[in-house]
């Protein structure tokens, strides 16, 4: 084997390391961010708080991630990413420990706060990694690379609602905080082996202010954001109220509701990390095609929600809107980053990942006083119009060539 041919094969391994840090990385936020979802009884009895203090160990983090993603992509544009990295693989363990004492204590304020500090561990492994992984491969490969870190939250998620119950049991609920948080120093372990040595970081000068006024007033940009608003939107309004719509309406278990709802976050594993190939090898490295049919899908998926009638065919259409929609989330942080100039492209992700979190915080409280008011049939026909709001958006972004 020749010097050349040793030195592309470790260039090869170094990468994969790269992206498996960060998978793993954010894949341990995902599922800390998650974990208390699936034992939320165990957490109101043991602490003595109602519904809506419980729902809040879980929305604080989005909260926290829609305040804090830009900045946090402001700063990761102008220092070392594995300095970053490594500072919020400590500050998620941190979190998960100090939540653990904190929830053994029933000191609830404690933990809310614990909470918010591992909500801005997670942007930056989010907002890092999706940047990262894009440069750290060939464009020919972006969008299947992004696509494929992307696919780390779902993942999480599996692996938070399906592993705290089992760890709940034999070791107590607020064991779970530390137990899933520690998958970060894996993570970061593999991370910091795969880049030694590496020049990682953005080879452009730091931003300027015009820079910023540049990116935040790009149209592009903010159309893209958008689109991922409405994604989002679809994404949690479909997570959260399913599993009762299929109570309620017909009349399954509330266990088997929650499995089949399951199926949801479960197909993005697959449609995340398609999304990018998909563009890359079908659509020759465009993407504006991508996102448009994924709204396509979603439409009439969406809107088939309020007229299904057997619950067969409800779980068809539950997989089909769960592949659209995320086919869209896994597409549009790659998209995002090859919009804009190389010296902003973190903080175009981090601005991405805010508005689009922005959208999973109130859709699914806007989409409650809705059914609150007039019935499930009405939410997923108004679901239905924001899935055309994202084909008109996705058919006006540009392409990066444009």
């Amino acid at each position: 084997m020749s010097y050349a041919e040793a030195s592309d094969r470790r260039s090869r391994y170094e990468t994969v390391g790269l992206v498996v840090g960060f998978f793993l990385l954010s894949t341990a936020a995902a599922a800390y961010e998650i974990a208390p979802a699936s034992v939320l009884p165990l957490v109101r009895s043991s602490m003595g708080i109602d519904a809506s203090a419980a729902g809040w160990l879980m929305s604080v983090m989005y909260a926290t991630a829609v305040v804090a993603s830009v900045p946090v992509g402001i700063a990761l544009d102008r220092v070392s990413v594995r300095r970053a990295m490594t500072v919020g693989g400590i500050a998620l363990l941190v979190a998960g420990v100090w939540g653990w004492f904190a929830a053994a204590a029933g000191a609830y304020w404690w933990l809310l706060v614990s909470r918010v500090l591992g909500g801005i561990a997670y942007v930056l492994f989010w907002n890092a990694g999706a940047n990262t992984v894009g440069r750290a491969v060939d464009p020919e490969i972006r969008a299947t690379a992004v696509g494929i870190f992307t696919a780390s939250a779902p993942v999480g998620f599996a692996l938070g609602q399906f592993g705290s119950p089992l760890l709940a049991r034999p070791f107590g609920w607020p064991a779970i905080l530390p137990a899933f948080a520690a998958i970060a120093v894996v993570g970061l372990g593999v991370f910091l082996l795969a880049t030694r040595g590496r020049s990682i970081d953005v080879e452009t000068d730091s931003p300027d202010r015009d820079g910023f006024v540049r990116l935040f007033t790009d149209t592009a940009v903010w159309t893209l954001c958008a689109c991922c608003f409405l994604a989002y939107s679809l994404y949690l309004f479909l997570n959260t109220w399913l599993p009762s719509f299929m109570v309620e309406q017909f009349g399954v278990p509330l266990a088997v509701g929650g499995v089949l709802t399951a199926l949801f976050p479960a197909i993005g594993v697959v449609s995340r990390s398609s999304s990018g190939a998909l563009s890359d090898r079908v659509f020759d490295r465009r993407r504006r095609p991508v996102a448009v049919a994924a709204f396509v899908v979603a439409t009439p998926a969406v809107v088939a929600f309020a007229v299904v009638s057997r619950v067969a065919v409800l779980v068809v259409v539950l997989v089909v809107s769960g592949f659209a929609v995320q086919l869209a989330i896994g597409l549009l942080f790659s998209y995002v980053a090859e919009v804009v100039a190389a010296e902003v492209r973190t903080t175009a992700v981090s601005l991405l990942t805010s508005v689009g979190l922005f959208g999973a915080f109130v859709a699914p409280i806007a989409a409650g006083r809705i059914i609150d008011r007039v019935g499930y049939q009405p939410a997923f026909l108004l679901a239905g119009v924001v899935s055309v709001l994202g084909i008109v958006l996705a058919w006006r972004a540009p392409e990066p060539s444009e």
